[in-house]
């Protein structure tokens, strides 16, 4: 097979086969398509886009691009939830032990945050001596005997991924909804899982900037589901200000703690028990969404879903006792309170700006290699159409100094605007299945 024909027939608008995507894949796999010829064929497909069974094709070729999972030794349906990612995106660390102190077996591989967005590992690892680093042995032993095991990617899953993004990233094709989703769910299958449910975020904040192409986004990955024989539902939310009111590793902890404590009610505990719903829906628990989310407002309320997560901290080597001390976490070194200059209402987020912030205050990191302060952070005070009073506190800033709670400060200054009174947005969009 001549790849230069597979690139002018993409080229030319054409439809590739099960077999030509199967070669393509395989030769971005092993090295033998140079990079020339991938970064080609990526801007054809860009251009001229992929169909459903095209997209569903060129997932699966990544997915079995490296090792896929195997988790028919645990017991029950599988379920496995990913978001496409925001700022104070804590849903995982509240939905994980509340969805399994109901049965439904939790085992889930995150990565770690670049940018603004937050990782889940990163998160988890601003608790002392937490191990993330667990073998597929160990994390199915746990799962098996307590229902529950948060872990670090394995890098030979989908490998595929990792080398078309790095190619998609400096020539212009990340924004295709085909490449997108099969990057996506190619790691999803991988992973082994029997159900997936995908909260897909919009707004300033999101990768998806409007409501129409995250629903073309979330359209496409449930076709290559079906199309895969994969149980798949879609949430469309709105992230056009910060999910949680915490933005930093360990404060997102202490918020997910609060949530599962009883203390906190807001829009990160609102859809985080919509997707825990449908997990457990999904799962076979329950019968309806209804029903489930009213179990899981109960494991709040008795503690359950709170003594599933000091459980969880205790099995992968974690301090529990910083469910009930918070100055067990690292402590920042300064801080700053951010204050209105006039009376009104907060008008406007640009939430970007706030993950942006967030990383100026060693929260985030830029490159793989930089090292995080798990104390540094933001919490914010205020959310889209709250009145404001001029000296009233927006935001606290925390951070390792002075300078770069001053650096952070001014971000969120800019950030936010006080003014009229905004519509009211929906924080839940959509759902479809």
């Amino acid at each position: 097979m001549d790849f230069v024909d597979l690139i002018i027939k993409k080229r030319d608008n054409k439809k590739l086969s099960k077999d030509e995507i199967n070669y393509f894949i395989k030769g971005v796999t092993d090295g033998t398509i140079p990079d020339y010829q991938i970064s080609s064929m990526l801007m054809a497909i860009y251009l001229n886009g992929m169909d459903i069974e095209e997209t569903s094709q060129l997932t699966m070729a990544m997915t079995n691009s490296g090792k896929t999972l195997d988790l028919s030794s645990i017991k029950g349906i599988k379920v496995d939830k990913h978001s496409t990612g925001g700022v104070g995106d804590t849903t995982t660390l509240v939905l994980a032990p509340l969805t399994a102190s109901l049965g439904l077996p939790v085992i889930k591989m995150s990565g770690r945050g670049l940018g603004h967005t937050g990782g889940t590992l990163d998160k988890l690892e601003s608790i002392p001596n937490f191990n993330v680093s667990l073998s597929e042995e160990q994390a199915f032993l746990q799962v098996e005997k307590n229902g529950i095991a948060l872990m670090s990617q394995t890098s030979d899953l989908a490998p595929a991924d990792k080398s078309l993004y790095a190619l998609r990233d400096v020539t212009g094709t990340v924004e295709n909804i085909s490449l997108i989703a099969s990057s996506i769910m190619s790691k999803k299958l991988a992973a082994g899982s029997d159900a997936i449910v995908l909260d897909v975020k919009f707004g300033n904040g999101a990768f998806m900037k409007n409501i129409d192409d995250a629903e073309k986004l979330a359209t496409t990955m449930i076709g290559i589901g079906k199309h895969l024989g994969k149980n798949i539902t879609a949430f469309l939310t709105n992230m056009n200000e910060p999910l949680g009111m915490h933005i930093g590793n360990s404060l997102e902890v202490i918020e997910a703690i609060e949530i599962l404590k009883g203390n906190i009610n807001g829009a990160l505990k609102d859809v985080s028990l919509a997707l825990g719903s449908e997990m457990l829906v999904l799962g076979g628990i329950f019968e309806n969404a209804e029903m489930a989310h009213k179990a899981l407002e109960e494991n709040i309320n008795n503690h359950k879903g709170l003594e599933k997560f000091r459980e969880l901290i205790t099995l992968q080597g974690g301090n529990p006792n910083v469910i009930d001390d918070y100055s067990l976490f690292q402590q920042p070194k300064e801080s700053l309170e951010l204050r209105a200059e006039k009376d009104g209402y907060i008008y406007h987020i640009d939430t970007d700006n706030i993950g942006r912030a967030s990383v100026a205050t060693g929260a985030g990191r830029l490159t793989k290699t930089d090292k995080i302060d798990y104390s540094a952070g933001i919490i914010m005070k205020k959310r889209l159409g709250d009145t404001v009073k001029s000296g009233e506190v927006i935001a606290i800033v925390y951070s390792s100094t002075a300078e770069k709670c001053k650096k952070a400060s001014e971000i969120i200054k800019q950030a936010v605007v006080i003014g009229e009174k905004p519509e009211k947005q929906p924080l839940i969009y959509k759902i479809i299945k």
